[in-house]
Parts: C-alpha cells; sequence; structure tokens
C-alpha cells in the first residue's frame, strides 16, 4: 500500500519503506528520529514553486498544474517511480513530508500521479 504522513507522527511498522518528500529537512527532526530510508528531495517542487505557492489553498490548483509541469520534465522521475514500485513489490511504502495541512500539499498530487503512473 502506498500512504502518506507527517514526518512529526510517530513512525509505526505499518509505514514499510519511508521515503522524504520534501526538499528541505524538516524542522526539529533529528535523522535518527525520522526513521527515513530514502530522502528524494530532487522529486518535490522547485525552491521557487514552493515559496510561490507557500500552502495558500486557493493557489492550490494553478500550484498542481505547474508541479505537474515540473516533473513532466524532471530527469529524475522515472528513477523515482521505479524506487516506489520496487518498494512496493516487497511491503508497503509510505511518502513522509513536513507540511502542516493534509490535503493541500505536494504529497498530494505525487500520491495521485505515482498511483496513475504505476497502475499502467
Amino acid at each position: 500500500m502506498l500512504q502518506m504522513k507527517r514526518v512529526y507522527e510517530a513512525d509505526a511498522d505499518s509505514d514499510g519503506y519511508r521515503i522524504l518528500v520534501d526538499r528541505i529537512w524538516p524542522r526539529g527532526i533529528s535523522k535518527e528520529r525520522a526513521e527515513i530510508e530514502t530522502w528524494a528531495k530532487e522529486i518535490t517542487p522547485t525552491t521557487d514553486l514552493r515559496k510561490w505557492f507557500g500552502h495558500k489553498p486557493a493557489k492550490f490548483p494553478v500550484f498542481k498544474e505547474k508541479y505537474l509541469a515540473e516533473i513532466a520534465t524532471n530527469p529524475d522521475w522515472p528513477e523515482f517511480c521505479h524506487l516506489v514500485q520496487h518498494q512496493l513489490a516487497l511491503g508497503d511504502v509510505t511518502l513522509v513530508y513536513a507540511a502542516k495541512d493534509p490535503q493541500y500539499n505536494h504529497v498530494v498530487i505525487l500520491m495521485a500521479l505515482l498511483k496513475k503512473t504505476l497502475d499502467k
């Protein structure tokens, strides 16, 4: 199962393989406490796009379009998909993020795109 979880929530056995999908390391979290197997910062929104969005729900539809356009030209996307697919064959995968809002963040977009891509 592919799932998402805030890095500030306690890790659990059900998380399986944990991938941090934030460009910057989460504030106040040690690497040991995070229990991250992979840090995939190259697949996250660019710094300019992240700052423009500012986690404002009203900007989310445009943010989604722009982020999907970034992913479409991101040379790291195929390798990231392969990693997720490989790890899903072994067990659960959790995309870990720091954003406060679980609905209006890039991981929601990333999850939907991964599910669509991996279901082909």
